[in-house]
């Protein structure tokens, strides 16, 4: 079962076997007597890869919804006989370390003082390989990653924000508009990387051209900029509301960019519970 499972889940003898670690013709061995046992092909073998037949597609509903409760069987009773124990390694993006993973991570270090968690922050362009080398078991990411053996779940809305100096002439405004924003000094994330992308997007889509004065790299750096008066800043709500930036003022803006937080796991992920006891915390947070 384990082994079928692991072949439908890669498209390949070799990524199964990578997955279980077994070499290549066990895996093959244990596919063709599981077929002739069965006495149907479950694969049809084209160019060296594998696709699933309509019986194999059919099969592995049954085999994979088994196997997870199996797994949550074992896991159950091994809770039931020590505790849950162990390690939870868990990454973020850095504008979510602020409030919303913390607070998470409190309460689940209150709910299971015998599991050890291991948190760190992390750009979105490496968190794709953290989760599938398995450094991490999960990631909390500020917008949805996208690659093929991720599972992603977005668990709540956010919004891009304008952060500015306090007293500073706009602050009066209760929405401020991209063309406001024209005629100030302003500061933007590095259109490399992925809110600069978002920000030249939404300006692009409303008819603006921005101008930016300063491009930064790192949310927090651009409001060390505006509390010392370098101008005006897009950034996201999380490190404005979240970090020490005594001196600033923050107001919606008209043009809304709107972020999605999300959880990201691998999808040979076999639904460990302290990832899904971890999961169950973040997604219930108000």
């Amino acid at each position: 079962m384990e082994v079928f499972r692991a072949v439908m889940l890669t498209g390949s003898i070799n990524g199964a076997s990578r997955m279980l670690f077994i070499s290549q013709p066990a895996v093959s061995r244990i596919i063709s007597h599981m077929e002739q046992g069965l006495g149907y092909q479950l694969f049809n073998r084209t160019k060296g890869k594998l696709v699933p037949t309509p019986e194999g597609e059919a099969l592995f509903t049954e085999v994979d919804d088994f196997y997870q409760h199996a797994m949550r069987v074992s896991d159950f009773a091994a809770d039931l006989a020590h505790g849950p124990a162990g390690t939870l390694n868990i990454s973020s993006s850095p504008c979510l370390s602020y409030r919303i993973v913390p607070r998470a991570i409190a309460r689940f270090v209150d709910r299971y003082p015998r599991i050890r968690v291991n948190y760190h922050t992390t750009l979105m362009h490496m968190m794709a390989a953290e989760v599938l080398s398995n450094k991490v078991d999960l990631v909390v990411s500020v917008l949805p990653l996208e690659h093929p053996h991720l599972k992603v779940e977005t668990f709540r809305r956010g919004r891009m924000v304008c952060v500015m100096p306090e007293g500073h002439e706009l602050a009066a405004a209760e929405t401020i508009t991209f063309s406001d924003l024209s005629s100030v000094p302003l500061i933007t994330h590095n259109p490399s990387i992925q809110f600069g992308k978002l920000i030249e997007s939404a300006f692009a889509q409303a008819g603006f051209t921005p101008a930016p004065r300063i491009h930064v790299l790192q949310t927090e750096i651009a409001c060390s900029l505006v509390r010392a008066g370098a101008g005006l800043a897009i950034v996201d709500e999380y490190t404005a509301a979240g970090g020490p930036w005594s001196g600033i003022v923050i107001r919606p803006l008209a043009h809304e960019i709107p972020l999605a937080p999300s959880i990201a796991r691998t999808v040979f992920d076999r639904h460990g519970t302290h990832a899904q006891k971890f999961i169950e915390i973040l997604t219930a947070l108000d």
